[in-house]
This record gives C-alpha cells, sequence and structure tokens, in this order.
C-alpha cells in the first residue's frame, strides 16, 4: 500500500482525507473538531445546525410564527446561531490548528443569509465552504468575500464547468478544491442527471479524469479533487494515489465517521448501522427537493414507497378510458378513473387506505385517514427549509411564497424528519441517509465484537490503507 501523504488544500498542508458534512445535527462540532486534530479536515454541518443553552444543553427548534414567512425567519436565526456554536466547538476540540470546514446545501432555505451569519459569527473559525445539492453560482463570492476557500460539490465535469463560465473564474484563487460526489454510491441528495440511469452506476475513475482534464484545460491542475462516495478501504483505491493523471486526490468519508464515539447520533443508530447488509440502502426519488437520495430502506421509506404505488391518475371529465366517476373528499367532487383503477382502488378502500389526496401531476395517492391528518399538517406548519419544496408547494422567491403548484404529498416534511432522528427520534420512522456502501460496517474487521473508535482511531485505520 503506498504512503498516504498530506497534499496542499487550501493553503495548507493537511492528510488527504476529508469527514463529509452530513446535514442537520449529525455532522457537528465534535465530530468535525475531533477529526480535524487527527489532521483531515473536519466538517460540521452548518444546515439546521444546533445550538446551546448557558447549561450546554440543546435548544429545541420550535416554530411559533403565524405565517410561513415568520417561521422561516425563525429558521434563519436558528441556523445562524447553529452554524456559530458548531464552529466555535470545532475550533476548540482541535485545538485552534485542525482544518474546518462549513457544508451548506445551496438548495436549503435561506442558505445564503445563513451561512453569510455564521461566517460573519465566527471569523477567523472557518477555513472553507463546502456546498452541493443545486448550482451554487454564488459560493465563489461568499467565499472571497469572507476570505475563506470554497469546495463545491459536483458530479460530473459538466457541471462544474457550468459553474466555472459563470462566476468561478472570477475568484480562481479562493477554489480549495472539487468535491466530485458519485451520484450511485454517496449518501444523503445526490446528482443524477436526467441523462445517467439510476440503476446502472458508472465508474468514477473515467469521469472523474475527465473533471480532472477539465481542470486543467482552466489552469486548475493543482486545484485538489475530493473524491466522494463509495470510499471505504484506500487499498482499494491505491491507484488514484500519486496518479499524475488524475493530479492531487484527497477522499472525503461521510459514512464512516457516523460510527465514531464522537458522533452525535443515538447509540441506536449506531448499533443499526453494524447490522445493514448490501441492498439495505435505497437511491430513490421521494425527497421534496425533487432530487434523487440515498438513504437507510426502513418503514419510513417503505411507507412512501408504498403511498405513491397507491397512485391513480384521473381527469376532471370523462375522456377516453378515464370513463369511471369517483367521488374525492368531504365535497365528494367528481373525477374520473379507468375502470381498472377504480378496481384498485375500492381495493385500497378495503384494506383501509379510504382518504384520497391530490398530487400536482392529476392523480390521486391513498393513504389512511391518520396519514392524511399527519401529511397536511406537515405541509401546514412549514418553515421554508428549502428554497423551494414540492411536499408544501414552499418557495422562498416565489411572490406569494409557494411554487405556483399543488403541495405534494406523495413526499415528506424533510426538516421535521430529520431533526427527529439527530435528536434521538424513532429509528423506522424516519429518514436515515446513508451511503451504499454502509452495510461494510458489518464485515469489516476493524468493527468486530461492535468497537466503535474515536474519530483519531478511525483516522489512523484509513491511512493504513485496510
Amino acid at each position: 500500500m503506498k504512503a498516504i501523504n498530506a497534499i496542499r488544500m487550501g493553503g495548507v498542508d493537511v492528510l488527504p482525507l476529508v469527514e463529509g458534512g452530513k446535514g442537520v445535527s449529525v455532522s457537528n462540532g465534535a465530530s468535525c473538531g475531533a477529526w480535524a486534530s487527527a489532521g483531515g479536515v473536519g466538517t460540521f454541518s452548518a444546515v439546521n445546525a444546533d445550538s446551546y443553552d448557558a447549561e450546554g444543553r440543546v435548544i429545541p427548534q420550535l416554530y411559533r410564527g403565524a405565517t410561513r414567512r415568520e417561521r422561516h425567519e425563525e429558521l434563519v436565526r436558528y441556523g445562524i446561531a447553529g452554524g456559530i456554536a458548531q464552529a466555535r466547538e470545532a475550533h476548540e476540540r482541535s485545538g485552534g490548528k485542525g482544518r474546518i470546514h462549513a457544508n451548506i446545501l445551496w438548495e436549503m432555505g435561506g442558505a445564503e443569509r445563513v451561512i453569510r451569519g455564521v461566517l460573519e459569527g465566527a471569523k477567523g473559525l472557518i477555513h472553507g465552504i463546502t456546498c452541493g445539492a443545486g448550482m451554487p453560482y454564488r459560493l465563489s463570492e461568499i467565499a472571497r468575500e469572507f476570505g475563506v476557500h470554497y469546495y463545491p460539490i459536483v458530479s460530473s465535469a459538466r457541471a462544474f464547468g457550468a459553474l466555472w463560465k459563470r462566476s468561478y473564474n472570477k475568484a480562481k484563487d479562493w477554489l480549495g478544491g472539487v468535491v466530485y460526489e458519485d451520484p450511485w454510491l454517496a449518501g444523503g441528495h445526490n446528482g443524477l442527471s436526467n441523462s445517467e440511469d439510476p440503476a446502472k452506476p458508472e465508474d468514477p475513475y473515467p469521469r472523474v479524469l475527465k473533471l480532472r482534464q477539465q481542470m486543467r484545460e482552466l489552469g486548475l491542475g493543482d486545484v485538489p479533487i475530493i473524491m466522494a462516495g463509495g470510499v471505504w478501504w484506500l487499498e482499494e483505491w491505491e491507484h488514484w494515489i500519486d496518479n499524475p493523471e488524475l493530479g492531487p486526490v484527497a477522499f472525503q468519508f461521510g459514512t464512516r465517521p457516523l460510527l465514531t464515539k464522537e458522533s452525535p447520533i443515538s447509540d441506536a443508530w449506531k448499533q443499526r448501522l453494524l447490522t445493514l447488509k448490501p441492498g439495505d440502502v435505497l437511491l430513490q426519488r421521494f425527497s421534496p427537493t425533487g432530487f434523487y437520495s440515498s438513504a437507510i430502506r426502513n418503514d419510513f421509506l417503505r411507507e412512501l414507497e408504498e403511498r405513491n404505488e397507491r397512485q391513480v391518475a384521473y381527469t376532471a371529465e370523462p375522456i377516453g378510458d378515464h370513463v369511471a366517476e369517483y367521488a374525492v373528499g368531504p365535497r365528494k367532487r367528481k373525477v374520473w378513473l379507468t375502470a381498472h383503477d377504480l378496481a384498485r382502488v375500492r381495493q385500497f378502500e378495503v384494506d383501509g387506505f379510504t382518504e384520497a389526496m391530490r398530487t400536482p401531476d392529476n392523480s390521486l395517492i391513498f393513504v389512511t385517514p391518520e396519514k392524511a391528518r399527519e401529511i397536511v399538517k406537515d405541509q401546514v406548519d412549514c418553515m421554508g427549509c428549502l428554497s423551494a419544496c414540492r411536499f408544501s408547494n414552499w418557495s422562498q422567491h416565489g411572490p406569494d411564497y409557494d411554487n405556483g403548484k399543488k403541495a405534494d404529498p406523495r413526499s415528506f416534511c424533510i426538516q421535521k424528519t430529520l431533526q427527529d432522528v439527530a435528536h434521538d427520534g424513532a429509528l423506522e420512522s424516519n429518514l436515515m441517509f446513508a451511503g451504499h456502501n454502509a452495510f461494510r460496517f458489518g464485515s469489516d474487521p476493524f468493527y468486530s465484537n461492535g468497537f466503535i473508535p474515536t474519530a483519531k482511531q478511525l483516522v489512523e485505520r484509513i491511512l493504513t490503507g485496510r
């Protein structure tokens, strides 16, 4: 196994090992600071980050505003306070010497306001901004303004080229690295394009080589590419290390830091990771962002799968095969289904799924009365955690703060479930993001007998390559 040597990133020499940012309190100052103190680059999440009271207890993010707009302002205030708190903790835990990055999502509600507020309130404590989930074209401008490096997350050379042409070329000196996130293997939200098949993973090497060739043409040959998604043992990636064709490469670990002493997730969640089997992580498109995302397949995801399968198309008047009359809602408004779908609906009702809910695509889904009430309440309680949400129809840029479409009951409130699971909520009832290699916890000898390492021990193990 080749030696893992430090590389130049963001103006300093660091181990080419980056902790991947995981949103809503799962990558916090404790895990980030511990990773950074071991010589790698630590990353805390600036997405709905926790803040603390005078006794060090987590302040629950409760929303009291009467309108979505008012609750959105509360969300932004929580986000700024939490990001500053996590930056300070990361700085302290790294002894003031580690490299600390903040991770944000470009499609996060109030993303620019939050990251500007965090950088202003934690001056000198944050060295880089990592950002994906969309096209973060203003990332370079923010980084230059605050004198920190920026690390866009992309899944193709084409995406980086578009960002470079639009804005990054104006802040070349602050580009610390480019994160290539494998859209088939990474956890969380994935950057699959419409031309890519979610069922047909592609080899990352030629995709990253294409990115490097493009970067060389732009004078960025010495800027590191950070490989994210699917990385476990570095001996499996040995041909990437010190490879002149690829240039400087670092590796990002998002899933593995979940299973460390410093990781803030619950003990139950950590034990669940040790029991995963191949295929237990699902690449699916239920997210209210509209992006694909990868998470552990549990009761939460199974319910969404079944909810979407109990779906029939309707027309507002008899057309073609849609001649079977059906009454929807308490007002019994008429729609028309095919005879085949009406028979399916009758079976849904027999099975207890008696509530029909309209989607933006002229279809109906069928759920229990209890689930229908939960969906409606979650939609009404929206606080604008995304820049645009298909579940609640919120849009922070819309004239009336909506996206002009019906709220979509086939999705879910992502802020609600991620906050719950990050604060000891039931594992089967919530979304648990994970990379597709998470099943390897159970077979890797490093974790035998349920061993959970410190971040320092994990970094040391990764450096062995095995």
